[in-house]
C-alpha cells in the first residue's frame, strides 16, 4: 500500500539521543522498523538497495540523522563524497538516517540506515534504542546479505528469525542455522540485546550470497530480500524485479563458461546445494578440500572481472 503523503514543517529539530528528528516528530502506529547494517551485513549492498526500494515504493521521508556523525565515525573510513546538483558543489557526509512512511493500515514503517560505529559505540547503541522507544516501535527487523557457500545457479537461500526463533510459515524461507557461531559481531547486536526488556520483537533476514562473486550491487540477492518482504508487509510481489537479478547472474553465468576450473567448484557447490534437505544447516567442513580452498581465496571477483 502507497505511503499516505504529509509535510514537515521547518522547526528545530528535537533531539533523542544523539539523534536529531524534524519538528514536527510524526505520529505513528503500531511502528515497525527495517534496519540496514552497513558494512558488517550488507554483502552486495543487498540491504541499502532493499531499503531504497521499499522508501521509494511508500514515498518514505527522511526525518532525522545523527546531529554530529564524527563523534561516531572514522572520516578516513566512511569517506564524504562530493556531487554536482544543479551546477552546485555539494558535500554529504556519511550519517545514520531514519525515514518514516505512513500507510493506510498499520504498522507503519521506520527505515534505519545504520552504519557501523568506530567510536563512542555504547552512546550510539543506546540512542538507537532511545529511537525505538521514543515511536513505541513494535518490531526491530534487521535485513541484509553475507556471503556464503552457494551456487549463484540455484535459489538463493533466506535465512531468519522472529524473536531468536527460526521464521516458520513463510514462503522461501530456510531456518536459520543454530547459535553456535563463535568469533567476530557487530556492536551493533547489543541493540537487539536491549529489546528484550523493551517488549519489542526482534526480526532478521538473512539472504545468502555466492561468495565467489562479490557483486557490488547483487540484484539477484536484493530480489529475494524483497519477495520475503513482500509477503511479510502485503507489498506488491512486482516490487521485487526478479527480472533484473535474473538477467545479472546469467551474464555472471557466459563469464563464468570461460573459466574450466571455476565452473568445476560451482559444480560441486551446486551438488552439494542439491543434497541438502530443506532445513538441514550447512557445515562448511562437510565440503571438499578443494571447495574450502575455492571459498578462502575467492574473496574476490571471478579473475578480477
Amino acid at each position: 500500500m502507497v505511503a499516505n503523503s504529509f509535510i514537515f514543517w521547518q522547526h528545530d529539530p528535537m533531539k533523542i539521543g544523539a539523534f536529531e528528528i524534524q519538528e514536527p516528530v510524526p505520529e505513528l502506529r503500531e511502528p515497525h522498523v527495517i534496519a540496514m547494517l552497513r558494512p558488517w551485513i550488507d554483502a552486495g549492498n543487498v540491504g541499502t538497495l532493499t531499503l531504497e526500494r521499499l522508501e521509494q515504493h511508500l514515498g518514505a521521508q527522511e526525518i532525522g540523522k545523527l546531529a554530529q556523525p564524527g563523534n561516531f565515525f572514522d572520516f578516513t573510513r566512511y569517506r564524504p563524497t562530493t556531487r554536482i546538483v544543479e551546477g552546485r558543489r555539494t558535500l554529504e557526509v556519511p550519517n545514520t538516517t531514519v525515514h518514516v512512511a505512513r500507510r493506510d493500515e498499520a504498522p507503519d514503517l521506520l527505515f534505519l540506515h545504520v552504519l557501523e560505529p568506530h567510536t563512542m559505540a555504547e552512546e550510539y547503541v543506546d540512542s538507537v534504542v532511545q529511537l525505538l522507544k521514543h515511536f513505541g516501535v513494535k518490531r526491530y527487523g534487521r535485513v541484509g546479505g553475507m556471503y556464503d557457500a552457494v551456487p549463484h545457479t540455484r535459489p538463493l537461500l533466506v535465512t531468519g528469525t522472529l524473536n531468536g526463533e527460526p521464521l516458520k510459515d513463510v514462503p522461501g524461507m530456510r531456518s536459520s542455522r543454530g547459535g553456535g557461531y563463535q568469533g567476530p559481531t557487530s556492536i551493533m547486536n547489543l541493540v537487539t540485546e536491549a529489546l528484550d526488556e523493551l517488549s519489542i520483537e526482534s526480526l532478521t533476514l538473512m539472504v545468502h550470497l555466492p561468495q565467489y562473486l562479490e557483486l557490488e550491487d547483487d540484484q539477484a540477492g536484493t530480489a529475494r530480500l524483497l519477495e520475503i518482504l513482500c509477503t511479510l508487509y502485503g507489498f506488491p510481489q512486482e516490487l521485487a524485479d526478479t527480472e533484473r537479478g535474473k538477467r545479472q547472474y546469467e551474464q555472471v553465468s557466459a563469464e563464468v563458461s570461460q573459466h574450466r576450473g571455476v565452473k568445476t567448484l560451482i559444480g560441486q557447490l551446486e551438488a552439494y546445494y542439491d543434497s541438502r534437505a530443506p532445513e538441514e544447516s550447512q557445515d562448511e567442513s562437510s565440503l571438499s578440500p578443494q571447495v574450502q580452498r575455492f571459498l578462502r581465496d575467492m574473496g574476490r571477483k571471478l579473475e578480477d572481472s
